[in-house]
């Protein structure tokens, strides 16, 4: 028996935005895309899905000219391609209606998706095998996803008992997605033989976090157990509370009898420069620092290494306001890091005691959110559980699916004072269609359906968002946002170059440019100039060129 072949997926969406919030421009796709083929250690790439076309609308760009433009070379080099589906929420953070799920997969298909990584926040097969129904239907191939987390609820036969009904329900894949890292490696590992013993012809790909430490041994253990396929990161954007990068992956794979591909190093470097250009073109603004570090204390509360950008700006939000309250009554204020430690304990306490369900998106935000709330509610004196938002109860009553654990019976009674009831049918059921109403209204605005019905799909997807982005609103709001952040001025939408500042400027950006036009006394009247996208004509970012 020869050796076993170990392929390599590269997720450069999710590299993005587990780092950060925006991801690379459709231009900067194009450039990358040739330098990763080039790479030859690829056999799948992560080219969409997530939040990625929602935050292309924020930024004002076009979302599906930007799937279509990266995947278009991936599908002629015979690089399979996938996305990150949310099920039931598909690619937002609330229930998607099924005419609109239904519709995602022919535009993904149409656009050059191959894979849909379909995946529940709650596990819940119910917001699972529909999504396989459709994919499969639409030409696409169905990944079945199992959310990795480690509690008295998810066990290996827990998980071992999931897969089966995933596959039952027609999966042509499994991921095991361990979004946090916290998936014991020899967990993994057995859970990973179990479905092999009984599916050997099903294809498994293991997705994970470096944030607590595990995930190296974690690929290891998958891999020896019959996995197929291990998801991948590379320079700038590996490691920390990403993902392994490839090169290491490689090595310890190859060392222990793996069959594994070579490695162009030269097209390593090149990627690597210009996933770099593209940080310090304006994606590196929204990049938290504390995101390139691991920390073991995320074993504890199991949160996802993705959301701690997200989780310290509203920890630094609330800071202040418990402070305040604790002066108040005479108690010692806390340290950020204090806090922090309380967050993390107050996660862990609540998590069972709200049903256990798996910390990715959306459920992390509501259990970090309401622990949080907690602890400003203990500061003013208030009981616990008392700021609960409509989401929040929502995934309590079951309007999200099933949960995994048990609710504890403070939660049940609070649900009860409150005149909530509990809903235990199919979640889809509550969410009736709405692709006639996007279509009559896009007819009336003149807006064109777009290529395949790609355009009516993201309207009726990301509604707020397409509007936006529509108007020219979106695009004018990220514009003041970046400047912002550059320690620029803007002025009717457009760069006042006479406080640009170099000390503010990052590479390859606009405010050097500005300045330097300012010393130079090419100032236009009135002071305003618009500038156009600019690009580094050396290495070293001294030299710049306006085109």
């Amino acid at each position: 028996m020869g050796k076993k072949e170990i392929q390599f997926s590269l997720v450069y969406r999710d590299m993005w935005q587990s780092s950060g919030k925006y991801v690379p421009r459709k231009d900067q796709l194009a450039r990358v895309a040739p330098v990763i083929i080039d790479m030859g250690c690829f056999d799948r790439v992560e080219t969409n899905g997530g939040a990625s076309e929602q935050v292309n609308l924020l930024y004002g760009e076009n979302p599906n000219q930007a799937v279509r433009t990266f995947c278009k070379p991936f599908n002629e080099a015979g690089i399979q391609t996938h996305m990150l589906d949310r099920g039931l929420n598909a690619l937002r953070m609330n229930p998607v209606p099924a005419d609109v799920r239904k519709l995602m997969y022919k535009v993904k298909h149409a656009q050059g998706t191959n894979i849909t990584r379909i995946f529940c926040g709650l596990n819940d097969p119910r917001n699972i095998i529909p999504s396989i129904k459709w994919a499969k239907e639409a030409g696409m191939t169905a990944q079945a996803t199992m959310c990795i987390t480690y509690s008295k609820v998810h066990t290996a036969e827990y998980y071992i008992n999931l897969a089966e009904q995933l596959i039952a329900g027609g999966a042509q894949e499994i991921c095991l997605k361990d979004m946090a890292g916290i998936g014991r490696p020899h967990m993994l590992g057995v859970i990973v033989a179990a479905i092999k013993e009984k599916h050997p012809d099903i294809i498994i790909q293991y997705h994970g976090h470096c944030g607590p430490g595990f995930s190296v041994a974690s690929m290891l253990e998958v891999a020896k157990a019959g996995g197929d396929v291990l998801d991948v990161a590379m320079e700038p954007l590996s490691w920390g509370k990403v993902h392994p990068d490839v090169i290491t992956i490689q090595a310890m794979l190859r060392d222990a009898g793996f069959l594994v591909k070579d490695i162009n190093m030269k097209a390593y470097m090149e990627a690597r420069s210009l996933t770099q250009e593209f940080i310090d073109d304006f994606l590196g603004y929204w990049i938290d620092p504390k995101n390139a570090l691991m920390s073991s204390l995320l074993v504890g509360c199991g949160l996802p290494g993705g959301m701690m950008g997200s989780l310290m700006a509203d920890l630094k939000g609330m800071h202040a306001a418990i402070n305040a309250n604790l002066k108040k009554k005479g108690e010692k204020e806390l340290s950020e890091d204090e806090l922090l430690v309380q967050l993390f304990d107050e996660v862990q306490r609540i998590w069972p005691m709200l049903g256990t369900p798996c910390l990715v998106t959306p459920f992390s935000q509501y259990v970090k959110n309401a622990a949080l709330m907690n602890l400003f509610s203990r500061s003013m004196g208030e009981k616990p559980f008392t700021r609960m938002d409509p989401a929040m109860w929502g995934m309590i009553l079951g309007k999200a699916g099933k949960l995994p654990g048990e609710l504890a019976p403070e939660i049940v009674e609070l649900a009860k004072e409150k005149g909530f009831e509990f809903y235990t049918d199919d979640p889809q059921k509550l969410y009736p269609d709405v692709l006639p109403q996007y279509i009559k209204e896009m007819k009336e605005l003149g807006w064109d359906r777009g290529q395949d019905d790609e355009e009516l799909f993201e309207f009726a997807m990301h509604d707020k968002q397409y509007r936006e982005y529509k108007s020219g609103l979106a695009k004018e709001q990220f514009n003041q946002d970046l400047a912002k952040r550059k320690g620029l001025e803007m002025e009717n939408g457009k760069l006042k170059i006479e406080n640009a500042q170099p000390a503010a400027a990052k590479s390859d950006d606009m405010a050097a440019v500005a300045y330097a036009l300012f010393l130079a006394g090419k100032k236009p009247k009135e002071g305003i100039i618009t500038l156009p996208r600019i690009k580094s004509t050396a290495w070293n970012h001294k030299h710049y060129t306006l085109k």
